[in-house]
């Protein structure tokens, strides 16, 4: 159903199942899946693409000029998808010429009040930003990471598969996998006991998992010799793999 006050531009395209609130503002590029509602109030501009089922609640600014001063206009894409839910005064921005050229989010992630996602940020699956948490441009944020409400992420950081960040925490460098970090800068604490047994590892894997937190983190080598050491001492399951190669690629360095 869609409300006679909202607006909505001729050559936006909306499936015939979608359902928008009094009031809503949809833009002429906009392309919304089944099943999917936007809730009062929400603005949808851009060249913005949306899958099915999502939930967008009430004010909500979606696909809106970038915050960025070199951004004049082109054509960037903000791609959604299926199963995310945004809720109220949340902001998520397209990408820019100067980035990848789109802002990506998959399946299944919530975005509480508040949330910031700026350009060319690339959001998995099942992800969780609490309340005011906000992503500067070019972040990667992979599956089942949960960011804590108030946390900051700078710039081009990644935060890691299962990784979970406090509340209030300044992310200035990458957040390994499946691990756990805190404060102003933020620095790795632990591992993510809890969001990993609520995936369903293995206490074999976990076990691994800690060995190699430890070597990273308390063996004050350098982080080049304690991956070689990682790799060389510890079995080469899919979650080591993952964790030696995410740190291997870290460009701004390791939050540890």
């Amino acid at each position: 159903m869609i409300h006679p006050t909202a607006i909505i531009d001729p050559k936006a395209e909306l499936d015939d199942n979608v359902e928008v609130g009094p009031y809503a503002v949809i833009g002429e590029h906009v392309t919304i899946g089944r099943g999917t509602s936007v809730g009062a109030h929400t603005v949808i501009d851009g060249w913005t693409r949306i899958g099915e089922d999502n939930r967008i609640f009430s004010l909500a600014a979606v696909g809106g000029v970038p915050q960025d001063l070199k951004y004049k206009g082109e054509k960037t894409w903000l791609i959604i998808g299926d199963r995310n839910i945004v809720r109220e005064f949340a902001t998520l921005q397209p990408g820019t010429v100067t980035g990848i050229g789109e802002t990506v989010i998959g399946n299944d992630n919530l975005f509480m009040a508040y949330c910031h996602v700026a350009h060319d940020c690339v959001i998995g699956n099942r992800v969780i930003m609490a309340n005011g948490s906000t992503l500067a441009g070019h972040v990667l944020v992979e599956d089942f990471a949960i960011l804590g409400g108030l946390s900051a992420i700078h710039q081009y950081v990644r935060i890691g598969e299962s990784s979970m960040l406090s509340g209030g925490a300044m992310v200035g460098r990458d957040v390994a996998p499946y691990t756990i970090a805190a404060g102003d800068r933020a620095r790795m604490r632990g591992l993510n006991l809890v969001g990993l047994r609520r995936r369903g590892f293995a206490e074999e894997s976990i076990s691994v998992l800690k060995k190699a937190f430890r070597i990273l983190v308390h063996s004050k080598l350098r982080v080049v010799d304690a991956l070689a050491r990682i790799r060389s001492e510890l079995p080469a399951i899919p979650e080591i793999g993952h964790f030696v190669e995410f740190i291997e690629k870290s460009e701004r360095g390791i939050c540890r």
